[in-house]
């Protein structure tokens, strides 16, 4: 949904905050068999477009992951930085 945000309208900005188990999905070095969707793909798709990718570190920290071992250009980040981003968007869409 993020990618394709960003394709059919480049002026707004696509920021995906991931909590929970979904914290996971930005670790890096998934191997994916073929004919799978890969979500590590798919966020690198959101990051080459110039959209944020930002990882609860709370819930990093739950499941052992270090900002090091997280896909490139996801960064950790925290509740407050949630918080005024969602105060900031015109548009919230959880899933």
């Amino acid at each position: 949904m993020a990618a394709n945000l960003q394709r059919l309208d480049e002026d707004h900005d696509v920021v995906v905050f991931l909590m929970g188990d979904a914290a996971s999905a930005a670790q890096g070095g998934h191997k994916v068999p073929d004919g799978f969707y890969n979500v590590n793909k798919m966020l690198g798709n959101v990051v080459r477009r110039n959209g944020r990718i930002l990882v609860c570190g709370t819930c990093m920290d739950a499941r052992g992951l270090t900002e090091e071992e997280l896909v490139p250009g996801a960064k950790r980040s925290t509740l407050d930085e949630l918080t005024q981003e969602t105060l900031a968007a015109d548009k919230v869409l959880v899933f």
